[in-house]
């Protein structure tokens, strides 16, 4: 929403039929679930795949997201992960304001990362994905990324 509108470089999904090592639906299911008992996010899940196991794409060997995955085995968490490293990135920058408060460029970048939690606390209530009375309050994520979730 505030970004320059000029990049176009990223990451590219696999091709659909690439397969670097040969695993079964139930084996790479089981690999995520092992994944997320070492207290791994979902990307960090994906990244491992890819890297150490050679599975590119966990969707294209289960025909299911990561996180549909996780849903399954109840080893979701209760804040969805984009939201939950946002909240991380307040509570940092929150820290660095108190340390300096001149700092005019960094609580610009607060108001704007706030705005953003905002509108996806708003998306995620309106999905049913938190409850309806859930607010975004300094002191709250502070606890909240503190007990990790």
């Amino acid at each position: 929403m505030y970004s320059g509108k000029r990049g176009k470089s990223g990451s590219k999904k696999p091709l659909a039929k690439a397969k670097w090592v040969e695993f079964g639906k139930d084996e790479v299911e089981k690999l995520v679930v092992k994944l997320a008992h070492d207290k791994m996010q979902s990307a960090q899940i994906g990244l491992a795949l890819r890297d150490q196991y050679g599975i590119p794409s966990v969707r294209n060997a289960t025909e299911k997201k990561v996180s549909q995955i996780l849903a399954e085995n109840k080893l979701a968490p209760k804040i969805p992960e984009d939201l939950f490293n946002l909240l991380k990135s307040a509570v940092k920058l929150h820290g660095h304001m108190e340390k300096n408060r001149k700092d005019f460029h960094s609580k610009h970048g607060l108001e704007l990362l706030e705005s953003k939690i905002r509108r996806l606390v708003k998306y995620y209530v309106r999905e049913e994905k938190l409850s309806e009375g859930w607010k975004y309050d300094a002191e709250r994520a502070k606890l909240i990324v503190q007990t990790g979730g």
